[in-house]
């Protein structure tokens, strides 16, 4: 599985149409995501999924755009990084396949999601891509790999009865290793953000910047309920990061203050940005102090353009920029 800062051919959204995602407040994420699209197609093409009754919509919204295709495939959400295909490179082939995992909307969170399941094997048909099905229950946003062989990723999003009952720890290391092509592991079980529904997605928590920096997400604030669970992970990181090969450096990403939105807390993570290839890279802001100082560590881990993008509203759905995209690697 290729690191997210290698060539990209496109980005894969789905367009949003789900209202209950951000209840109360869907009125403004349809202009949301043509903003958004806007800014990355400036990059890379954009290919965006709508079913039946909201392709209209979105060809109205999105218009002739380019750099932008609109696929009809049917979704019941927009999160399609959990949903959508793992792309790996065949060595042997010299060819990219998509892995399609079992999904249940989280552990069976929200139902139905059986649209959702369907659409990994319609994109690689789209694609004429080879597709192989994976009995695991895996969604993308527990993913994070480095490209040399290297996964970080969270027990309570795989070993857990509502996905995957019946696995234990090593039969779930031995599919990741078979459909990844990884051959280290680090579970960061520290503990996740509250609001969070995916259970602790490490897309929220540790990123790789490249294979000798990794992003932790942490508070500063010994009163915040995510503090512990938070300097857990980043103690875990830290005694693993001296031990595996390359050596990595690991940096503290402080979170926002807490934020509710009609009484519940939102989960506000700088970890959730979009790397667009090696050259650009999407962050999400959220109006907090702590933006600035995100932006700062990113542009000076990466050197290359590190954009905002106000995600105050989109996150109110408990996701960001990273949940909602895939990357397509060449």
């Amino acid at each position: 599985m290729p690191a997210e800062w290698e060539p990209q051919v496109r980005i894969w959204l789905s367009w949003p149409h789900q209202a209950e995602t951000w209840p109360g407040h869907f009125e403004n994420i349809p202009q949301f995501f043509v903003d958004w699209i806007d800014r990355i197609r400036e990059s890379v093409p954009v290919n965006i999924l709508a079913g039946d009754e909201v392709i209209s919509e979105c060809e109205r919204q999105v218009g002739r755009r380019r750099n932008v295709e609109v696929i009809r495939i049917e979704t019941n959400d927009c999160w399609f990084r959990d949903y959508g295909p793992t792309f790996v490179q065949c060595s042997e082939q010299g060819r990219l396949i998509g892995i399609d995992w079992r999904y249940n909307a989280w552990g069976g969170k929200y139902a139905p999601w059986d649209a959702d399941d369907r659409v990994a094997s319609q994109i690689c048909s789209h694609l004429e891509m080879a597709c192989v099905r994976s009995e695991l229950c895996l969604e993308g946003g527990a993913l994070e790999v480095d490209g040399g062989g290297r996964l970080l990723s969270t027990s309570e999003c795989l070993i857990t009865p509502t996905r995957n009952p019946g696995w234990t720890r090593a039969q779930v290391e031995k599919e990741l290793s078979r459909q990844l092509g990884v051959h280290e592991i680090l579970w960061v079980d520290g503990g996740g953000l509250r609001g969070d529904d995916t259970d602790g997605h490490i897309d929220q928590l540790a990123r790789f910047i490249d294979p000798e920096n990794v992003v932790v997400a942490v508070s500063d604030d010994l009163d915040d309920e995510n503090h512990d669970g938070l300097q857990a992970n980043f103690s875990l990181l830290q005694a693993w990061a001296e031990q595996t090969s390359p050596k990595v450096k690991v940096h503290r990403l402080p979170i926002p203050a807490p934020r509710f939105v009609d009484g519940t807390r939102v989960p506000e993570s700088y970890c959730n940005f979009l790397r667009l290839g090696p050259d650009r890279l999407l962050l999400p802001s959220f109006g907090a102090k702590t933006d600035d100082y995100a932006k700062g560590l990113f542009q000076d881990l990466t050197q290359i353009q590190v954009e905002t993008i106000d995600c105050r509203e989109m996150v109110w759905g408990l996701g960001a920029l990273h949940c909602g995209s895939r990357d397509q690697p060449q």
